[in-house]
């Protein structure tokens, strides 16, 4: 039989299958990373957690599933990849219904923790299902789709959990996952052919990679979601855990040195285009989830959106990406992926600083401009990049390139969010010390001006200074806190702009970007 000549391969009916039911599964388990988040002061109530505690329902989930990520494609070797995503999506299926009907915070830890681990091999697989089950003139179409995942989930997981808690119930937003996970198991036993096990190499396998990994890993996502609560260097319980995460890390690379496959291979990181990829995917990463984050909480804090109302405006950026991902397909054909990241990242930090300008009375419909450049930026950069995170490697390193640079994405968003809650704290003391020393500049008349303002409402005079004082620092309160938000978003577009440079480093695959060559 003649080989088709390149550009002309089609895949099978079944080959689509199992990329659909990839993009299917990553986009529930990633979905899952923040559809509680709307919803945690229901879910607090009812299983008698309180503020600190709660956070662990999202925190638990995102240590078990970077901890499962980079183990994914040595799994897919011992498992095979059709029996580990049947096992990893049943498995998740139950940990969603524990979840669902839990009713204590242990409970519900449990539950997490395990749709975080079995989640996190769905995510890096259906990259690698694209590489290897599509030929490259249809990987493109494939990541188009896969870009539903990276860019409308997490957006789109807030809204779903303010409308289902406001309107259902939050136990849905875990049963929700029952009927999916059964089309999903369907579409997998169809899509993916029976593998060969080879669960003797488990006797052999890298444990000293294996246990570094999960130490490194889960501690320090521990330390980066804890660390502003607890004060960082200054809490016993930070110091520990970064000792610990400094033994795993040891072990890893213990690991890379003696073991002849490394579970977690960072030699893959000597190609510079894959270097390149895996930076730009921890500060997009850090971008893009520290985007979702900050816009709802600037407006519940400061315009007094609802979860839902917050959720609508995430959306925004959502609906300018899903018009320009049918695109996606002919502009990797055509474009250089380096020019599409380049402008991606240029747009990304533009929109960073469309919202410096802040003030308190700003709304929704202020971010309706910078939320639209977001989306587009996100596919400019995020399906190029996936496409180019795994050019130059063979078929049978897809698995580990992938589970590099999706540790290196989830990474970038824990990091993103750690580093947001210090600016968020030393900047809104600086403003706030600035705006009550202007105060005092001209504290009489301020002073007298609020208790004036009070004491038309009441006769007794202490009463209206004691409230005329209240609302003066409440009122530099908001100011400080709408400043802090402001400097923010100046330094997420500084940041991400100082990334350019590596996007001139990516690599496009083979006969896929004419202008390369």
């Amino acid at each position: 039989m003649s080989t088709p000549a390149v550009g002309t391969e089609r895949a099978s009916l079944g080959a689509w299958i199992a990329v659909m039911a990839g993009i299917i599964g990553a986009f529930m388990a990633t979905l899952d990373i923040s559809v509680t988040n709307s919803s945690l002061p229901q879910i607090q109530g009812e299983i008698g957690a309180n503020g600190t505690e709660g956070t662990w329902i999202t925190t638990a989930y995102l240590v078990a599933e970077i901890v499962m990520i980079p183990l994914t494609a040595w799994l897919t070797r011992v498992m095979g990849l059709r029996l580990l995503l049947v096992s990893c999506t049943l498995a998740f299926v139950v940990f969603s219904v524990v979840c669902g009907v839990a009713q204590t915070l242990p409970q519900m830890i449990i539950g997490r923790i395990g749709q975080g681990f079995f989640g996190g091999a769905l995510m890096p697989t259906a990259m690698t299902i694209i590489g290897t089950r599509l030929p490259v003139n249809q990987q493109p179409q494939g990541l188009a789709l896969f870009g539903i995942t990276v860019v409308l989930a997490p957006v789109f997981g807030p809204l779903l959990g303010g409308w289902l808690t406001e309107n259902v119930s939050w136990h849905f937003l875990f049963l929700l996952n029952v009927p999916v996970g059964g089309l999903l198991v369907v579409m997998l036993l169809v899509g993916l052919e029976h593998e060969e096990t080879r669960f003797a190499d488990l006797l052999k396998a890298d444990w000293l990679g294996v246990v570094g990994l999960t130490v490194c890993l889960g501690t320090l996502t521990v330390v980066l979601e804890e660390g502003q609560r607890e004060r960082w260097l200054e809490s016993g319980y930070i110091l520990r855990l970064l000792a610990i995460s400094a033994v795993g890390l040891l072990l890893v690379v213990l690991s890379q040195v003696y073991s002849r496959d490394p579970v977690l291979k960072l030699s893959l990181l000597r190609l510079p285009s894959f270097a390149a990829a895996c930076i730009l995917s921890v500060v997009m990463g850090g971008a893009f989830f520290t985007g979702v984050y900050i816009i709802p909480v600037f407006l519940a804090q400061i315009a007094g959106y609802n979860a839902q109302e917050s959720g609508v405006v995430a959306m925004y950026s959502g609906a300018s990406a899903m018009l320009l991902i049918p695109a996606v397909p002919y502009m990797l054909r055509t474009l250089d992926i380096r020019l599409l990241v380049g402008t991606g990242v240029i747009l990304y930090a533009s929109a960073s600083w469309l919202d410096i300008g802040l003030t308190a009375e700003t709304s929704g419909n202020n971010f309706i401009l910078s939320q639209f450049l977001r989306g587009i930026s996100q596919v400019l950069i995020f399906m190029p990049l996936s496409q180019g995170a795994l050019a130059g490697f063979r078929p049978e390193e897809s698995a580990d390139a992938s589970a590099l640079f999706n540790v290196a994405r989830n990474l970038g968003a824990s990091i993103g969010l750690a580093l947001t809650a210090v600016a968020v704290d030393t900047r809104f003391a600086f403003h706030k010390q600035e705006l009550a020393q202007a105060i005092r500049w001209q504290g009489f008349e301020t002073d007298g001006g609020m208790t004036a303002l009070f004491s038309e409402r009441s006769p007794d005079m202490a009463y209206a200074a004691t409230q005329g004082l209240a609302a003066l620092s409440g009122l530099v309160s908001r100011e400080a806190l709408v400043m802090t938000y402001a400097d923010c978003f100046w330094i997420f577009g500084l940041a991400i702009l100082m990334t350019l440079p590596f996007a001139l480093l990516l690599r496009p695959p083979e006969g896929l970007s004419p202008m390369v060559h």
